[in-house]
């Protein structure tokens, strides 16, 4: 079993390969353009990290500092808090188990979390509507229950949910209404349904077989010295390193962490360009598909947002908190895309993202220019 682990990473290091000089070239320039806006300037805390995939090749390219004090380099394997872009997983988690008939996205949360079946409005809420963010839930409690100090408990979670009521701007089903609540409340119907933690489920099903041993929640003791510093937004120390926080308060309702090459593989398993991995992928590939119309230019899959203009294409995901900002977009007719993490608060990656993606899709078809690759090239 331990060969066959080592032989599943090994070789998802070979399809990760950096891309050959004359690509790369072209690559770095665009990357380190578009991203300029938020590399540290003047002493200020953090850094970023890049991962971009192009013709079937991955590239790494590294900024700034995981950690000012300690003058520590960000690298491939830091390990960022990746915010709201985790969210993807546990929809990935959701697709996997429709394709498997495992459940369905229009199952009832409260079929699975059965405390919620004694509640109210909450019983119209679907697996699906959670995964869209389309239930009607607000972003956080708090919204909802305005007299709340303090982190949620699941009994004070579940108070709420059996509580809430739907009004004319939130009814299940009839609008987009960003939520972090319901994608905390999908991964606990997840972990009902196959009597598993959620973070072992997405060991089991996702980040194991896919050799991602640099992603966890919580993160372990033993990637802890390769958690980044986060720093706000004007690059002072925010919180330590790897440290679990926000609104909930039980095992398996923080944030998940990761590095630009561990979410490289996850890019390029998204694009369905690891070998051998179909299965995945397939399930992938149904997260992606649109679920909720926002707009003419905007549908919401599970989780992922599909951004249409004309006939290009962008399917991204983005997340932010106070101390850290990320980004993961492709191109899926063009065959790639980008990775951004940036242990900083409240700088736009998506704009960026983004961008490279735009620039990456029109440099395609042109001739690249020769030169030597940057030493943080990897």
């Amino acid at each position: 079993m331990i060969r066959k682990g080592f032989l599943i990473i090994a070789m998802i290091e070979v399809l990760l390969t950096a891309a050959p000089l004359r690509a790369q070239i072209n690559i770095e320039q665009i990357v380190k353009e578009k991203i300029q806006p938020i590399l540290p300037k003047n002493g200020e805390g953090g850094g970023v990290a890049v991962a971009v995939r192009i013709s079937g090749k991955t590239s790494f390219f590294n900024y700034g500092m995981a950690d000012n004090a300690q003058k520590r380099p960000v690298t491939a394997d830091s390990i960022f808090n990746l915010g709201s872009v985790g969210k993807v997983f546990a929809t990935t988690l959701l697709a996997q188990a429709v394709k498997n008939g495992e459940l369905s996205l229009d199952d009832p949360v409260a079929k699975y979390v059965t405390e919620l079946q004694r509640g109210g409005d909450i019983r119209r809420i679907t697996l699906g509507q959670l995964a869209s963010h389309s239930s009607g839930l607000p972003n956080r409690p708090q919204q909802y229950e305005t007299w709340h100090r303090g982190r949620y408990t699941w009994p004070d979670f579940v108070r709420f949910l059996n509580s809430w009521k739907a009004g004319p701007n939130h009814e299940p089903g009839q609008q987009y209404l960003y939520s972090d609540a319901a994608m905390v409340l999908l991964r606990v119907a997840l972990e009902r349904r196959f009597n598993t933690r959620f973070t072992g489920l997405m060991h089991q099903r996702l980040t194991g077989p896919l050799g991602m041993t640099s992603t966890a929640l919580p993160l372990p003791r033993d990637l802890l010295g390769r958690a980044v510093q986060g720093y706000g937004p004007m690059g002072k120390p925010v919180g330590k390193p790897g440290e679990e926080g926000g609104t909930f308060d039980w095992p398996g309702s923080g944030q998940i962490y990761s590095s630009s090459r561990d979410m490289a593989t996850f890019l390029a398993a998204n694009l369905g360009e690891l070998p051998g991995y179909g299965p995945i992928e397939n399930a992938m590939a149904f997260a992606h598909q649109g679920v909720f119309t926002v707009s003419p230019r905007l549908t919401i899959g599970l989780a992922w947002q599909i951004v249409s203009a004309g006939n290009f294409t962008i399917i991204d995901k983005n997340g932010g908190l106070n101390n850290t900002s990320t980004y993961i977009g492709f191109a899926p007719q063009k065959k790639l895309g980008v990775v951004i993490l940036v242990n900083r608060g409240r700088q736009n990656a998506t704009i960026y993202g983004r961008q490279i993606i735009h620039a990456l899709a029109q440099n395609q078809s042109q001739p690249s220019s020769e030169g030597e690759a940057n030493p943080d090239d990897e």
